[in-house]
């Protein structure tokens, strides 16, 4: 599948069977995840056979069950960090959509096992990611409308509004979908409204929105 085939199909699961992962999923998860890290400078790992960090009353609160693999979204703690870990986190979730995985993004019914990733000087962990063979493919949630997400000066181009449809299908923290894109002088600017974690979910959507509109077709304000 394609990536807009794969924003389509990805919905959060958090139950998963007793699977390993295949040498060839796991290669191609370290490919991008080598990618990823490359290009943001994060130093994002990925956490294979470990049970425990879904083993405690949080993750059973969270309803997670047989999680044994997950993403440990890392970097260095800076004011932009929780938006560069949404966007190439989600990017690694379209990947595993993509070799038949489903994903969850956690960001407190874990347990954080420090033996199992390595956080350096000037790191923080940011969030985790689930990954496994799931039980179900999940369920879609309700969703805003594109005028709640959207602003712009004029008529809302094809591109514009595309993008806006792609980030409605990307997931946020208790399906908040606090993100506001603004169209002008054919530039995007791309805002986080007030929550939890709000500028993860932002990075989150700005990936898919790309998707949608195309990049070619727009520049970020910055």
């Amino acid at each position: 599948m394609d990536l807009k085939e794969a924003m389509k199909e990805r919905h959060s699961v958090r139950q998963y069977e007793d699977r390993p992962l295949s040498e060839e999923i796991v290669a191609e998860l370290e490919q991008e995840i080598s990618a990823c890290n490359k290009e943001s400078g994060l130093h994002i790992q990925l956490v294979k056979n470990e049970p425990k960090a879904f083993d405690g009353f949080m993750a059973h609160y969270g309803k997670f069950r047989g999680v044994r693999n997950y993403i440990a979204m890392i970097g260095k703690k800076d004011a932009g960090l929780d938006e560069k870990c949404g966007y190439y986190g989600e990017r690694l979730v379209l990947k595993a959509q993509q070799i038949g995985l489903n994903t969850c993004w956690v960001a407190m019914t874990y347990s954080k096992i420090k033996t199992a990733f390595t956080i350096d000087n000037g790191e923080k962990l940011c969030i985790v990611i689930s990954l496994g063979h799931g039980t179900s493919q999940g369920v879609p949630h309700k969703s805003k409308a594109v005028t709640d997400v959207t602003k712009t000066d004029g008529i809302l181009p094809g591109w514009f509004k595309a993008g806006a449809e792609a980030a409605l299908l990307a997931p946020t923290a208790m399906n908040q979908q606090k993100f506001l894109f603004t169209l002008k002088d054919g530039k995007v600017a791309a805002k986080a409204g007030f929550g939890f974690y709000t500028k993860i979910d932002l990075g989150i959507a700005k990936y898919h929105f790309e998707i949608g509109a195309g990049a070619e077709n727009f520049k970020w304000i910055k």
